[in-house]
């Protein structure tokens, strides 16, 4: 089994400090409308953990699939967005058919990764170089790493579009 890259445990972190926030605020609007049970807390952990794990499987899948040729790393990432989105699945029926979650926390998080997504770049900004894994980047090799992420997003949109 091959080691884990440093910018997956780095990357999986951001998001599960963003899915922390964003679940405590979503806990605290609980209490201000006067909903809050112990099923919010525990549908709000649920679904915490299955998207942050969904978030590091993906990071998994896309380090197995760098290396390969198009056709095969195509394969990798598409059988993997596959086997992610049926474990998502699963925790989320988990949380509606059990009455121990609240289906409101139980959905909700689901779009915190995607939060925590847009919003990352304006943490990530400096005078004309980014940290990346205690390394400073220059920016030429910035936009290079930029544009091949924006190509493979164009590709993994474009597949879940054709699905």
């Amino acid at each position: 089994m091959k080691k884990i890259e440093p910018t997956i445990i780095k990357e999986t972190l951001y998001i599960l400090v963003c899915v922390v926030i964003l679940s405590v605020l979503m806990e605290a609007v609980f209490l201000f409308i006067r909903r809050w049970d112990y099923t919010v807390l525990l549908g709000n952990l649920l679904t915490g953990f299955a998207v942050t794990l969904n978030f590091f499987l993906m990071g998994l899948g896309v380090q197995k699939a760098l290396g390969k040729d198009e056709k095969e790393a195509k394969k990798i990432i598409r059988l993997s967005q596959v086997y992610r989105y049926l474990i998502l699945i699963v925790f989320l029926v988990i949380g509606v058919v059990f009455s121990c979650f609240n289906n409101w926390a139980v959905f909700v998080p689901v779009v915190f990764p995607r939060i925590a997504i847009a919003i990352r770049p304006l943490f990530n900004k400096k005078k004309g170089v980014q940290e990346v894994v205690g390394d400073v980047v220059p920016q030429e090799s910035q936009e290079e790493t930029k544009e091949q992420i924006q190509e493979n997003t164009a590709q993994l949109e474009q597949q879940d579009v054709e699905e």
